[in-house]
């Protein structure tokens, strides 16, 4: 019966990583400007970030550290970036861009699955046009994917 115990605690604890999840966040920026201005991409990393060189720690309440956390030491450098086409043309909503975007996202996210990755949430915004004078605007998508 000890043997038995012992070799499944030894199992259990060799296996831990093989159960180990990861997430991968790819987010799509649509531009909603006129006149094709704006830029669209489709952002996914290629770095981890380390995420204890962004976090500080809070002990009294308004006291913080956040102000040694330089912004430039939290961008990373390597990271894809592929072209989208904005949602507005000259002459107002480009349908054709739209469907094209989406063969774009869909061919992305049929990458990530075939190399192991799994959609798990999906989640949007949007910054749109507040009238006239207002010439900025984008839709903003993030695709969560576990592996």
């Amino acid at each position: 019966m000890k043997y038995i115990v012992i070799v499944f605690a030894t199992l259990t604890f060799l296996c831990q990583d093989a159960f180990a999840q990861q997430y991968k966040v790819i987010t799509t920026v649509e531009s909603i400007v006129p006149m094709g201005i704006g830029r669209s991409r489709i952002i996914d990393h290629k770095q981890n970030q380390n995420l204890e060189q962004a976090t500080t720690e809070r002990d009294e309440g308004n006291k913080s550290d956040q102000k040694k956390v330089k912004r430039k030491d939290l961008k990373i450098d390597n990271l894809d970036e592929t072209k989208l086409l904005n949602f507005y043309s000259g002459v107002g909503i480009n349908f054709r861009n739209i469907a094209s975007n989406d063969a774009m996202i869909s061919a992305k996210i049929n990458e990530l699955i075939n190399d192991g990755w799994q959609l798990e949430f999906v989640t949007s915004g949007v910054e749109s046009s507040a009238g006239e004078g207002d010439n900025n605007g984008i839709f903003i998508t993030r695709y969560i994917f576990k592996k």
